[in-house]
């Protein structure tokens, strides 16, 4: 299939030119700054359109249309917190796009590529048990942490009423059991669109199971 079509599969909608150019423009940047540092694997760059830039655009459709406030932990390469910019441009350009990124290269990166692409996002460049709490609608993480730890980062910066949209690969109902066990959150899981061992874990009315908020 084009990358048109990959595209659209993902997200279950037609693309408009601009979106599909602005996407592609993100990810010539992404693997020419992959070169000097390590934005993503250099297993995976020959694939890159289809291991990062549609991986992350599938969580899209799982949000909100009207979203007010999408917050990436750790945002890294912009993967997904870049692509979900590009795709809200057009979208519901309205919203806030938060990315967090303690290390100051991929922050530098994505306040570059940002600018380049002429999107609006803000890059808290700190760690991301010191950002202020971002009472985010929508809450993502990619790559990240094991679930536990994730869901912690994910309390601190999460809405009460928000949602969490976390890929996770083949171990993901492993991570399930054992976050289970602090935390108490209702959960749908969706399969992956762009990896066939991959699911999309969607929590919502996360909170610790000893009571505390």
């Amino acid at each position: 299939m084009s990358r048109t079509a990959d595209l659209e599969h993902v997200l279950g909608r037609s693309v408009s030119r601009e979106t599909l150019e602005r996407l592609e423009a993100f990810d010539a940047a992404l693997l020419k700054w992959s070169l000097a540092i390590n934005l993503i694997a250099k297993a995976t760059r020959s694939e890159s359109w289809s291991r990062h830039i549609l991986d992350s655009a599938q969580l899209y459709p799982l949000a909100p249309t009207d979203f007010r406030h999408w917050c990436d932990l750790g945002a890294g390469g912009g993967l997904p917190g870049l692509v979900i910019a590009c795709l809200a441009t057009e979208d519901n350009p309205g919203a806030r796009i938060t990315l967090v990124e303690s290390d100051a290269r991929k922050a530098a990166f994505l306040a570059t590529a940002a600018r380049q692409l002429d999107l609006a996002v803000t890059v808290l460049r700190d760690r991301i048990e010191k950002v202020a709490p971002q009472r985010a609608d929508i809450l993502s993480a990619r790559a990240l942490a094991a679930l536990p730890l994730l869901l912690d980062y994910a309390h601190r910066h999460l809405d009460p009423q928000g949602m969490a949209l976390l890929p996770k690969g083949r171990n993901a109902a492993q991570e399930v059991e054992d976050a289970r066990q602090s935390w108490h959150f209702d959960l749908e899981i969706t399969p992956s669109r762009a990896d066939p061992e991959g699911a999309i874990l969607v929590l919502r009315n996360l909170r610790p199971l000893d009571g505390t908020r």
